[in-house]
């Protein structure tokens, strides 16, 4: 399977670059593809991992296919919110990781897709059947999966274009100062830290816009649309503007009695890839990000 990508700005390294578009895949992985000659640039095998990359490069990569091993069938219970013939949407909750990795081999959302699920599309391979987007393991709420490859091709491109809409509810450390704007930056992986994300002028274009829905104390319900797919991206956003995420141990502050962010992917839009319908869902927030809620409204009163 190929992937194909442009490069936005000059003097990326090649490495870097796969590792942020190639989403899931680590960077030893990456350096394989390229010592194997997998890679190219602008039609050019390239095996140097620190090859410097223009604006316009086109970057070519064949990955390599994952063992079939490693991902097997679990009976993991499943929120099922549709279903028909060619895809599926899921109201995924906190603490589920939707896919294996080399920290997480099993247990995840594909481990269940695989159980309960007779098809799931192929396109990316073994490891993701049937996942066109993600959400971090620790964010709940709503994710299509594609049955076929047809399906996760058309679904893939809505959401390249703006077509598909996401829309997640986040509860933000203090208060922000507009009641709604539009955050734009370039989010890299950091150096210092290979977990995070964090804004770089060499990174990729992320754009968010949010609104505030509800002012508590110490904190405010805001409601985030995604312009942009990149990763960690909301909580990155949130912390740029210094009111991270509540319960955000990574980029925020670990939150007594929460076992992650209060980050709910509550609404999802799409056309049917098959039958040209205009759908959308929504999934209701988790009890525990309703009790954080009605906590907030006890200390006001």
């Amino acid at each position: 399977m190929n992937k194909t990508f442009t490069c936005e700005k000059t003097g990326e390294r090649l490495d870097m670059f796969l590792l942020e578009n190639l989403q899931g895949f680590s960077r030893s992985y990456i350096k394989t593809l390229i010592e194997k000659g997998l890679v190219q640039v602008d039609g050019k095998v390239a095996t140097k991992a620190g090859t410097s990359l223009k604006a316009g490069a086109t970057v070519k990569a064949e990955i390599l296919e994952p063992e079939k091993i490693s991902t097997e069938a679990e009976n993991i219970p499943l929120d099922i919110v549709y279903e028909d013939e060619d895809l599926l949407v899921i109201n995924k909750p906190q603490g589920l990781v939707v896919h294996p990795c080399a920290s997480t081999k099993s247990g995840t959302l594909v481990n269940a897709l695989l159980f309960h699920v007779k098809d799931l599309s192929g396109i990316n391979g073994v490891l993701r059947p049937g996942i066109v987007h993600r959400l971090d393991k620790d964010t709940s709420g709503l994710l299509v999966v594609a049955k076929n490859d047809f399906s996760h091709k058309n679904l893939a491109e809505q959401i390249k274009n703006k077509t598909a809409t996401r829309q997640y509810l986040a509860v933000l450390e203090g208060n922000l100062n507009e009641n709604e704007g539009e955050i734009t930056t370039y989010l890299k992986r950091d150096s210092k830290d290979r977990k995070k994300v964090s804004v770089q002028p060499s990174g990729r274009l992320a754009i968010t816009r949010f609104k505030v829905l509800k002012r508590f104390e110490k904190c405010c319900l805001v409601q985030f649309t995604l312009l942009t797919g990149r990763t960690h991206q909301i909580r990155v956003h949130a912390k740029h503007l210094h009111h991270p995420v509540v319960g955000d141990k990574l980029y925020g502050h670990e939150e007594k009695g929460l076992n992650g962010q209060l980050l709910h992917a509550y609404k999802l839009s799409f056309v049917h890839p098959h039958t040209q319908e205009n759908m959308t869902f929504q999934a209701k927030l988790p009890d525990y990000f309703e009790n954080y809620l009605k906590k907030q409204k006890e200390i006001e009163n």
